[in-house]
């Protein structure tokens, strides 16, 4: 008879329940499944849905956006999110970026039900993979629905570069690709955002953030003195740090306490807040 060690079955028992209470939206089976970032990048700039979106016109030296994170819209429900044209309207905002976990189950109705939503905004709606966009076999929506999950955006003297980190991890080819589209911005006072899904700074477990220390480090390197702010979802809660002249701001999600982060960008600077919808 084969003897069990009592403190191993504690251990693995503590680490089940850890992963299904600080999982993201508690769904331990989409950790273990997903489609290989590989694969993913193969489709890069093919951009289905962000090329019918509502052009990005050249937004100057002043202007607002909106950043909302972790909607997780599931089987037609949003969550509330249809409700974030009033913060667009009240904030004058340009465009917005969701940054990932768009949907819980990366279903096709859920990812039509978030481009319905976008197409009825006004202004461009920009799409980050999150790990539950993948999970269950489900890239192929993405794919087919959206396009392309590592994409950069310019208008006049802005860059919106989004990443993608739907396996926690970026790797060296996004990495080299960030590394070398900065190094073409030479222009002084061009605002760079960068924006994904896996946070490099977490206050809770090390699965709720890219990994590889290594990476993450890299990452810092990267963006010192190129980019204004880092924006991250994935954890579900607040965190904000700041490494050189780049700040990183993870943030709550949008489906339980419907906060969203209004960004300001002026001459002087850039501030961003938080507000909750409702």
């Amino acid at each position: 008879m084969v003897k069990r060690n009592p403190i191993i079955l504690l251990s693995v028992f503590l680490l089940i329940a850890a992963l299904f209470v600080f999982g993201c939206s508690n769904d331990f089976f989409g950790l273990v499944y997903s489609n290989d970032l590989d694969e993913r990048l193969n489709h890069k700039d093919v951009m289905t849905f962000v090329n019918d979106s509502p052009a990005l016109s050249p937004l100057g030296d002043t202007y607002n956006f909106i950043v909302v994170t972790d909607t997780h819209i599931e089987d037609g429900d949003d969550f509330g999110l249809g409700g974030i044209k009033s913060a667009v309207i009240a904030h004058n905002a340009r465009f917005v970026v969701n940054l990932g976990d768009i949907t819980q189950h990366g279903a096709a109705h859920d990812i039509d039900l978030f481009i319905e939503i976008a197409d009825d905004l006004g202004v461009p709606f920009y799409p980050v993979i999150g790990n539950h966009d993948i999970y269950f076999d489900t890239w192929h929506v993405w794919r087919d629905k959206i396009g392309s999950t590592n994409y950069r955006i310019n208008s006049g003297s802005t860059s919106l570069f989004v990443l993608d980190s739907a396996n926690a991890f970026i790797g060296k080819r996004q990495l080299d690709w960030l590394e070398n589209e900065l190094k073409t911005i030479t222009a002084p006072g061009h605002r760079v955002f960068v924006f994904t899904h896996a946070p490099l700074f977490t206050t809770g477990i090390k699965m709720q953030q890219v990994t590889d220390s290594r990476e993450r480090a890299r990452v810092i390197s990267i963006l010192r003195n190129r980019a204004d702010i880092m924006f991250m979802g994935h954890s579900h809660q607040r965190a904000i740090n700041r490494a050189g002249n780049v700040e990183y701001v993870t943030f709550e999600d949008f489906k339980s306490t419907k906060i969203y982060t209004v960004v300001r960008v002026t001459p002087a600077g850039v501030s961003y807040e938080f507000h909750e919808l409702y």
